[in-house]
């Protein structure tokens, strides 16, 4: 319906200026395929990770962002069920360029984890290794439930109905991926696919 392509390029638009504004708050932001790593000290309580990894308050860790501009595209060109498919593929991908890059680029050296919130944590992340974490109770959860889920209602093609059917699945996860056991996980893929060429797309600091 044209009211919803309005809507989602509005909402775009609304993003990519907000992208540019987060650009402040990291010291650097890589796009490896269809996710952007930006890294920045972890603010907030210590995480202790099921491989014994610490993650502490000012520790450097790499933000996990999926590339909404493309999901849309394949939303709008392919149907959601394809979309799913493929976007589980290019994450897959993504983590085997990020753990070469890991190893290899000066402005990753120091990261400890890769971190990420979703909605999307039952298809997105099958296979993939990601340790889970609910979000604690409070206003960050409120505010992350509520901008996830709106927009998933923007980009999805049946918007409020897709939610309004599986409300009680679509609650925010913290995954998180440590340098070890990102390493342990992709290594070896990443090596056998030769993925060290040309992995970047796009690279900007802040």
């Amino acid at each position: 319906m044209e009211w919803k392509v309005i809507i989602q390029s509005l909402w775009m638009m609304w993003e990519k200026g907000f992208q540019l504004l987060s650009r402040w708050r990291s010291a650097h932001t890589s796009q490896y395929g269809i996710c952007k790593v930006m890294v920045r000290r972890h603010r907030g309580e210590s995480i202790a990770c099921e491989d014994g990894t610490l993650i502490s308050s000012g520790d450097w860790i790499g933000e996990l962002h999926l590339d909404n501009d493309r999901i849309l595209y394949l939303l709008q060109n392919g149907g959601s069920d394809r979309t799913a498919l493929i976007v589980a593929r290019s994450v897959r991908d993504s983590m085997k360029q990020i753990t070469v890059a890991i190893d290899a680029a000066p402005e990753l050296s120091q990261v400890k984890a890769l971190m990420g919130v979703t909605l999307l944590h039952r298809g997105l992340t099958h296979g993939l290794g990601f340790e889970q974490r609910p979000l604690k109770s409070g206003m960050i959860k409120r505010l992350s439930t509520s901008y996830l889920r709106l927009l998933l209602s923007v980009l999805h093609p049946e918007g409020k109905e897709r939610i309004g059917r599986r409300t009680d699945r679509l609650v925010p996860m913290m995954l998180i991926h440590t340098r070890a056991s990102l390493v342990g996980r992709f290594a070896q893929a990443a090596s056998r696919r030769g993925v060290n060429q040309g992995l970047m797309i796009d690279t900007a600091d802040s």
